[in-house]
C-alpha cells in the first residue's frame, strides 16, 4: 500500500488562497460583464446579438479548452501552466479594458476564456492534491466561498463601476489580482505533474474541435434559428467530432480522458447534475441582471446590491454544505439545493412584473440562492472524490467543461424563450419574455434534481471510492450503474 505525504499546513494554506483567488477571478468576470450589459449596448453601440458574444464568446473558450488546459497541467506541470493561465486571463482583461468596438471586446473575451480555461480545472486539482480525502469537502467548500465571493461581489463592483467610473475598469480589477497570484504562485507552491508522460495531440484536437462545433450550436441558435442549416450542421460536426473522439480514447495510450470512469455513478451523476445546474443559473444571470435594469428600472449599482441577496448566498451556505458532505456525503446537498433553486426561480417568475416591488422578489431570489450554494461545492466534490487523486486535474477539467457547455445552452435557450414570449420594447414586454424564461430555468433546476437523487449515498461512494485505499499499480474500480 502506498502512503501519500501530507504537505505542511503553511503550504496547504496557500495552495486553497491561491487556487480560490483563481476560480475568483474567473467567476467575477461573467457576473461583472453581465451586469454591464446595458451599458455596453449604448456605449459601443452593440446589438443584443453582441451582447450575447460579450458572454458566450468567453463562455465558448472556456467550455471547449477545459480539458485541454488540465491536459497541459497534467503534461507540463500544474503550478507553472496555471500561472501561465493567470497571466493569459490577466493580459487579456487589458485588451478588454482598451476595446473600442464590441467586436474587439468579444475577440479578447475569447482569448479571456481561454485563460480561464486553463486557470479553473487546475484550481481544483491543486487544491485535491494538497488536501487528504476527509479534508478535501471543507477545502472545496471554501473555494466554493470564494468563487461566491466573485459572484457576489460582482454585481455591486460592477454597477459601482459602471454608474462612477467607467465600464473599461471591470476589467482592470482584475490586473492588480493576476499580477499578485501569479508572483505568490512561484514562490509559495511547489509544481506536480500527472501520471501521463506525454500530451495526447490526437485527442486534444478532437475534443476542442468537437465541443467548439456543440457550443456553437446554441451559440448561434437564437440569432439564425435551431433550424437553421448552420445550427444543425454544427450539431451533427460536434457529435461527429466527439464520437471520433471518444473512439480514439478507447486506443490511446495515454488517453486524456479515461472512459472507465464514465461507469461510476458518483462521476457520472455529478456531471450531469452540473450541467442543468449551470443551465438553469448563467441563464438566469443573464435575465436576470437584465430584469432590474430594463424592466424594473434600477441603475446599474441599485441592480448588483439588490443581487446580493441571491449572489452572496455561497459565502454563507458553501463552506457549511461543503464540511456536512464531508460527514453525510454530497446526494443529499446536490438534491436539496437543485430542488430550492428551482423553487426560488419559479417563485421569481410568479411574482415578476412590471409593477413587482423588490420586497415581492428577495425572498425567491433567497432561496434560489441558498440551493445553488448547497450543490456548487458538493458536485465539485462528488466529480474529483470520484476517480483516483492523480486524474483530480482530469476530473475537473470534465466538470468544468460540462459546466460551462450548461451555461452556453442555458443563456442560448432562454433567450429564445425570451423572444417568443416579450422583447425590449417595453417594460411590460420584456417582463413577459422574462417570466417564461425563468420558467425553463425552474424546469432544469428541476431535472437536476432528478439526476441528482441517482448519486451514490456517502457509504456506496466511500466503497467505490478509489483514493480511500490506494494501491500501487491498481486500477480504480468504479462503481457500475
Amino acid at each position: 500500500m502506498t502512503t501519500r505525504t501530507e504537505p505542511p499546513a503553511s503550504r496547504t494554506g496557500w495552495t486553497l488562497i491561491l487556487a480560490s483567488l483563481g476560480a475568483f477571478l474567473t467567476s467575477l468576470d461573467v457576473v461583472v460583464v453581465s451586469t454591464a450589459l446595458p451599458t455596453l449596448r449604448s456605449h459601443l453601440h452593440a446589438s443584443p446579438a453582441d451582447l450575447e458574444w460579450t458572454i458566450n464568446g468567453y463562455n465558448l473558450a472556456f467550455a471547449c479548452l477545459m480539458l485541454t488546459g488540465a491536459a497541459l497541467g497534467d503534461r507540463f506541470g500544474r503550478r507553472n501552466m496555471y500561472v501561465l493561465g493567470v497571466g493569459v486571463f490577466t493580459l487579456s482583461s487589458i485588451a478588454c479594458a482598451t476595446a473600442g468596438s464590441s467586436s474587439a471586446l468579444i475577440a479578447a473575451r475569447v482569448v479571456q476564456g481561454a485563460g480561464a480555461a486553463v486557470v479553473l480545472p487546475l484550481t481544483l486539482t491543486l487544491i485535491s492534491n494538497a488536501f487528504p480525502l476527509e479534508k478535501r469537502g471543507a477545502a472545496i467548500g471554501i473555494w466554493g466561498a470564494v468563487t461566491g465571493l466573485g459572484v457576489a461581489a460582482g454585481p455591486v463592483l460592477g454597477g459601482l463601476i459602471i454608474q462612477d467610473i467607467a465600464w473599461q475598469w471591470i476589467f482592470w480589477i482584475n490586473v492588480p489580482v493576476g499580477v499578485a497570484v501569479m508572483a505568490l504562485c512561484m514562490l509559495k507552491l511547489r509544481d506536480s505533474r500527472g501520471t501521463r508522460p506525454h500530451l495526447d495531440l490526437v485527442g486534444v484536437a478532437l475534443v476542442s474541435a468537437g465541443l467548439f462545433a456543440l457550443v456553437w450550436a446554441p451559440v448561434r441558435a437564437p440569432s439564425i434559428g435551431w433550424g437553421d442549416p448552420q445550427v444543425i450542421g454544427a450539431l451533427v460536426v460536434g457529435a461527429a467530432l466527439t464520437a471520433a473522439f471518444v473512439a480514439w480514447q478507447r486506443r490511446a495510450r495515454y488517453p486524456m480522458l479515461p472512459l472507465r470512469y464514465f461507469r461510476s455513478r458518483g462521476f457520472s451523476t455529478a456531471n450531469a447534475v452540473v450541467f442543468f445546474m449551470m443551465f438553469s443559473l448563467i441563464g438566469s444571470l443573464f435575465m436576470i441582471a437584465q430584469m432590474f435594469q430594463l424592466g424594473l428600472g434600477y441603475d446599474p449599482l441599485q441592480t448588483g446590491l439588490r443581487l446580493l441577496v441571491w449572489t452572496g448566498m455561497p459565502m454563507l451556505v458553501a463552506p457549511l454544505a461543503g464540511a456536512l458532505s464531508d460527514r453525510f456525503g454530497n446526494r443529499p446537498f446536490m438534491v436539496l439545493g437543485l430542488l430550492l433553486q428551482a423553487a426560488g426561480l419559479l417563485w421569481l417568475a410568479l411574482v415578476s412584473s412590471a409593477h413587482a416591488g423588490y420586497g415581492e422578489l428577495v425572498t425567491p431570489l433567497i432561496v434560489a440562492g441558498i440551493g445553488i450554494s448547497m450543490t456548487f461545492p458538493t458536485v465539485a466534490n462528488a466529480v474529483v472524490g470520484a476517480v483516483p487523486v492523480e486524474d483530480s486535474g482530469v476530473a475537473a477539467g470534465t466538470n468544468n467543461t460540462v459546466r460551462e457547455a450548461g451555461g452556453v445552452f442555458g443563456v442560448a435557450v432562454l433567450v429564445a424563450v425570451f423572444s417568443a414570449h416579450g422583447g425590449y420594447g417595453s417594460q411590460a414586454s420584456f417582463m413577459n419574455g422574462f417570466q417564461a424564461a425563468e420558467v425553463v430555468a425552474a424546469v432544469a433546476a428541476a431535472v437536476g434534481a432528478a439526476v441528482a437523487v441517482l448519486a451514490p449515498s456517502k457509504r456506496q461512494a466511500d466503497a467505490a471510492n478509489p483514493n480511500a485505499a490506494p494501491v500501487a499499480g491498481a486500477l480504480p474500480q468504479p462503481e457500475k450503474v
